[in-house]
């Protein structure tokens, strides 16, 4: 039967993923574009907040209640769960800092599980294939709608209070996992599948390079977007500077 194929990197199902991905995200730009600052703009993150909860919250429950992965995998703490959170808020409230994590998380960490899914079971259409990439694929889309789609934007703010509570998380949790034997954020061993953590050198050291290859990414992604709002701002100041110029018609 289908279900009882094992699942393999790039392999169909997982391409589809990807093309699915992908289209959706440019569907959900296009439309938040289309009603980017009229009176429905709202009414639509609002109502994609409780849809995409509709996906998230259940996963959530079934990784936790199911039982089937002891506590190492089954409590909502790593940052993808953490990220999910955030999405939703940030649909609902328009919260700058729900929209900072769901930026900065959703855009650089949620998306190597498309790069390097550690999904290891059956392929589609299992329940832990369409679990794993419907909730790390809600990450995605709204962070994407909201970013490209919505039109909010970080900046160094969104920048300082993703990497302070990025670091606090990373704390607690390595607190967390040497109490308990887990391994939440892969905070104590490199993920089984390969990752980008595996050029970074051993334990400890990849956690250094990590923090420092991500800080940069994240500010890298940060600066397009306030260079883009200086030079507006720069070019509404001349603006109205040229305005008022003794000598011009009013």
């Amino acid at each position: 039967m289908l279900a009882e194929r094992q699942f393999r990197a790039f392999g169909v199902s997982h391409g589809v993923v990807i093309v699915v991905l992908v289209v959706v995200a440019a569907a959900l730009v296009v439309i938040g574009r289309r009603y980017r600052g009229t009176h429905l703009e709202r009414r639509l993150s609002q109502a994609l907040a409780p849809l995409f909860a509709a996906v998230v919250v259940p996963v959530e429950l079934h990784w936790l209640l199911a039982g089937q992965q002891e506590i190492k995998y089954s409590l909502p703490l790593q940052l993808c769960d953490l990220a999910a959170a955030a999405v939703v808020w940030a649909l609902w409230s328009y919260s700058s800092t729900a929209f900072a994590l769901s930026y900065f998380w959703g855009l650089t960490l949620t998306s190597q599980a498309f790069i390097s899914p550690e999904l290891s079971g059956p392929d589609f259409p299992s329940l832990q294939f369409l679990s794993f990439f419907g909730m790390h694929s809600v990450v995605l889309w709204a962070a994407i709608y909201l970013t490209w789609g919505v039109g909010l934007r970080p900046d160094w703010r969104s920048y300082r209070v993703a990497v302070l509570v990025t670091i606090g998380w990373a704390v607690v949790m390595f607190a967390v996992d040497r109490l308990t034997g887990t391994n939440y954020g892969f905070l104590t061993a490199k993920p089984v599948v390969r990752s980008l953590l595996d050029v970074l050198g051993p334990w400890p050291w990849y956690l250094l390079g990590e923090l420092v290859l991500g800080a940069t990414a994240w500010a890298l992604i940060t600066w397009p977007w306030v260079g883009q709002q200086t030079r507006r701002n720069a070019h509404t100041t001349a603006w109205a500077t040229s305005q008022h110029r003794p000598g011009r018609a009013p």
